[in-house]
């Protein structure tokens, strides 16, 4: 087998770092927007722009692997926005069947079961195919006697909508108690309307990172990253590395978090 330096060279610098973030303190929680599927495609001259799509999905089962080495036990995924309904049909029809058929096999993948991961999907579900609802379903209830690791997925997700739901959903439940409008109002309080998030059982995210190089949320867990850190990455979320990921916890520790002060 031919020699490759680059690859040695590669191999070293990722041992070194793995070390590194290893001795500090790492995030419990971290979210992820999966950018830059079709600018990959494009740029690997790929016709049909859903192939990036498909790389993208296989590289979740690595990030899995590299979150367990970690003992990181919660990750959330931003894989399909509220806004992303609208693409146009053949595409949107096409990126639907692969979230299917990979909700599907995550249901049942030795590996998820062997490492006790719970799956829960996020967003306004009814907004989907019926077939899709039905894969998640199936997904979530096969893991949900599971807390080892938390799979989040955000899918048909907005999170304006969410926030909106929340207090929808907390004003509900106050005048079905018979509670006075006045009286509502004036018990809303941040604290009772994160009780009514879709991940009001799980800690806020220490660390998001987006792919691709742009520098924003999309509208990706507003109300939960107030006090987050944020890691930029030039890199596609096919191309993601291990090596960007360690970049991305070594700059987490870096950093001395404030909480607002």
């Amino acid at each position: 087998m031919k020699f490759d330096p680059i690859s040695l060279l590669y191999r070293l610098y990722e041992s070194r770092l793995l070390r590194e973030v290893q001795g500090g303190v790492l995030p419990r929680h971290i979210g992820l927007i999966l950018d830059g599927n079709r600018r990959y495609a494009r740029e690997l001259g790929f016709s049909d722009l859903l192939a990036g799509h498909r790389l993208g999905a296989d590289k979740l089962e690595q990030v899995l692997d590299w979150l367990e080495q970690l003992q990181i036990r919660i990750i959330t995924i931003y894989v399909l926005s509220t806004e992303n309904l609208s693409r146009p049909h053949g595409e949107l029809t096409g990126l639907l069947d692969l979230i299917e058929s990979k909700m599907r096999a995550v249901a049942v993948d030795p590996k998820i079961h062997q490492k006790e991961v719970r799956v829960r999907a996020v967003g306004q579900l009814n907004l989907l195919p019926l077939s899709l609802q039905a894969a998640i379903a199936q997904a979530q209830e096969t893991t949900q006697a599971y807390n080892n690791f938390c799979l989040n997925i955000a899918v048909g997700y907005g999170g304006r909508q969410e926030i909106a739901d929340a207090v929808k959903q907390l004003l509900r439940d106050r005048v079905r108690r018979g509670a006075a409008a006045e009286q509502v109002a004036e018990e809303i309080t941040p604290e009772e309307i994160g009780k009514y998030l879709y991940m009001y059982d799980l800690p806020d995210p220490d660390l998001i990172i987006r792919t691709s190089g742009e520098v924003r949320l999309s509208g990706f867990l507003l109300w939960q990253s107030a006090y987050s850190e944020f890691y930029f990455c030039d890199t596609c979320w096919p191309a993601f590395r291990k090596i960007d990921f360690l970049r991305a916890i070594r700059s987490y520790q870096e950093r001395k978090r404030r909480f607002g002060t």
